[in-house]
């Protein structure tokens, strides 16, 4: 049985990857940046994030099995793959694509002015090779009643774009000044602040860019600012790489 934890992971200890086009910040170790001791939580292998300048981005690279989840905070991010998929992902719009067997893929920011500021997420599939594919689903009006809203999910949610992890789902927010939510009871739990700032029961203050992993912690009450209000997302697995 795992042991009941919560840890808080401030925006400004994470790694880092900067040049002149990306601002890159990784939850867990990734590309160059490597500790042993921080791959993931749960089944969340990565959450990054980015700010890409206008005109740039990600040229075509490749992915196998993988389930990959891409949220924009501000701008646009085009999408472009091998298997023909393409679009414009904007605020509000869930997008997932699933690598499988692989896929090649491309993430520009096709503004010539103003970057685009997103967070990419990957979980482990639980079926390996399958087919690639692509979905995306805009949730903005599900967002605008406040509350919790299913943004990607294994489990059947019906108003989530799908993914091949039948023991994970991702929770978006826009909370509302003074909103309080409850995080889901799960295994585990990672909780990220994307903008604004909230105080999570028995873990504290966090502002934007700060995460919380959850381990058998129970569900816990999530307040927005007063003020500010906040986005947050949230990966609720019941399972776990190891």
């Amino acid at each position: 049985m795992d042991t009941p934890t919560i840890e808080i992971w401030r925006g400004r200890e994470r790694f880092r990857t900067k040049t002149d086009w990306l601002d890159s910040h990784h939850s867990f170790s990734f590309a160059h940046h490597y500790d042993p001791t921080n791959t993931h939580h749960g089944l969340l292998l990565v959450s990054n994030d980015d700010m890409i300048k206008a005109g740039t981005g990600f040229m075509t690279h490749p992915h196998q099995d993988m389930e990959i989840v891409t949220w924009v905070l501000e701008g646009e991010l085009e999408h472009k793959d091998s298997v023909g998929h393409t679009g414009i992902i904007y605020p509000g719009l869930a997008q997932r694509m699933s690598a499988g067997a692989g896929i090649w893929h491309s993430e520009m920011n096709p503004r010539q002015n103003g970057g685009v500021h997103f967070i990419q997420m990957w979980v482990a599939p639980d079926t390996q090779r399958i087919d690639p594919g692509y979905e995306q689903l805009d949730v903005n009006v599900a967002l605008d009643r406040g509350g919790l809203v299913p943004i990607a999910s294994g489990r059947g949610h019906e108003a989530a774009i799908s993914i091949r992890q039948r023991r994970a789902v991702l929770w978006g927010g826009r909370l509302k000044a003074g909103e309080t939510v409850a995080i889901p009871d799960a295994r585990h739990v990672h909780l990220y602040v994307a903008k604004g700032t909230a105080e999570l029961e028995d873990a504290g203050f966090l502002a934007a860019g700060d995460a919380v992993r959850l381990t058998r912690a129970g569900g816990r009450r999530l307040t927005a600012d007063k003020t500010s209000g906040a986005e947050v997302l949230i990966w609720e697995m019941h399972g776990s790489l190891g």
